[in-house]
């Protein structure tokens, strides 16, 4: 099958186009024939390294973390999915590769595709969705009423997370360029700062929750707008020992991670504030309750371009230029 590979670590290396064998399906999965799938900044910052430390691929390896498209076939052990079958993931992490024309994913990890949607636009929600749905679900807990300010309001989590927010009764506070500001009003945000013109940190405060996709000089200052006990969940880092915990890594990388968030960690202490680091995880049965929430019209998908699969590391370039509103798909078969 035709795939896009990861040939060594580098932030100038491109995507090698390859022949490569097709997936081993193992008993618990369904090897899904990839329609389309979206395209991340997690994808870049896998290939040129910064994730080796708590995820360290051995190249070559196939890149890419969204999909949607046809199972095919199904190891003995799946009772959910049959050949034919529309759904849509986000794989494990070690079982990624979905820049491919076939991915084997854990049954638990799938959902059926939302009926109203495509699947270039099905394949544009599983990673922002179970972001989106983690941070402010399980992690910030966010009930009706409360007040949550969402960074950069128009990238890929951003559009799903105001939509999800409001859905949850709360109030959105977001940052934007001057030309986006009406477009995120539109998607629900209640508050929108013009980056261009004024400082988030000079124009907001007393917000329960802060969903972090930014720098560490913006994760910085977001810790002000908080109120006393409120919390900022960072899915951009520094990676925390709570979460070397989860994850189970080894003594040393512990150490790593206890040192690189140490800075934060004191300054939210400082604060009275609390600080998270979120790493999303697969799941199909989180999916399964985003996609009611798409049927029902809750939630739309934001697609800024679709590319053909042969433009991958085009799709790949232009997510890096920061230029994207909402999610970039590769449109595979």
């Amino acid at each position: 099958m035709k795939a896009f590979v990861v040939d060594r670590y580098g932030k100038n290396e491109s995507l090698r186009a390859a022949d490569v064998p097709e997936p081993v399906l193992r008993e618990d999965e369904v090897l899904i024939q990839v329609h389309a799938t979206g395209v991340n900044l997690l994808d870049s910052k896998i290939r040129s390294g910064e994730f080796k430390l708590i995820l360290p691929y051995h190249t070559p390896f196939a890149l890419g973390h969204d999909v949607a498209g046809v199972v095919v076939r199904v190891g003995p052990r799946v009772r959910q999915f049959k050949p034919g079958d529309e759904v849509y993931s986000r794989p494990d992490d070690f079982r990624i590769g979905t820049f491919a024309e076939l991915v084997a994913v854990k049954e638990a990890s799938v959902a059926i595709k939302p009926r109203n949607l495509s699947m270039e636009e099905a394949a544009s929600i599983p990673l922002v969705g179970l972001t989106a749905w983690q941070a402010l679900v399980e992690k910030a807990k966010l009930r009706r009423g409360q007040k949550i300010f969402i960074q950069a309001g128009s990238g890929g989590v951003g559009t799903f997370a105001i939509q999800l927010a409001k859905h949850l009764g709360a109030t959105v506070a977001t940052t934007t360029s001057t030309g986006n500001v009406a477009w995120v009003k539109d998607l629900g945000a209640d508050v929108v700062v013009d980056y261009k013109t004024e400082a988030f940190d000079k124009v907001l405060g007393g917000y329960d929750a802060v969903l972090n996709s930014q720098d560490g000089k913006t994760l910085v200052k977001s810790l002000s707008v908080l109120r006393v006990g409120g919390q900022l969940i960072s899915i951009s880092g520094p990676p925390d020992v709570q979460f070397a915990q989860e994850i189970k890594a080894p003594w040393l990388v512990k150490q790593v991670m206890r040192v690189l968030s140490f800075g934060t960690r004191r300054k939210a202490n400082r604060l009275k504030v609390g600080y998270s680091f979120l790493f999303m995880k697969a799941s199909g049965s989180q999916l399964r309750q985003i996609t009611a929430l798409i049927e029902s019209g809750a939630i739309r998908p934001v697609i800024d371009k679709v590319f053909p699969f042969e433009a991958t590391n085009e799709a790949l370039a232009y997510v890096e230029s920061g230029r994207a509103k909402g999610k970039v798909v590769i449109k595979v078969r």
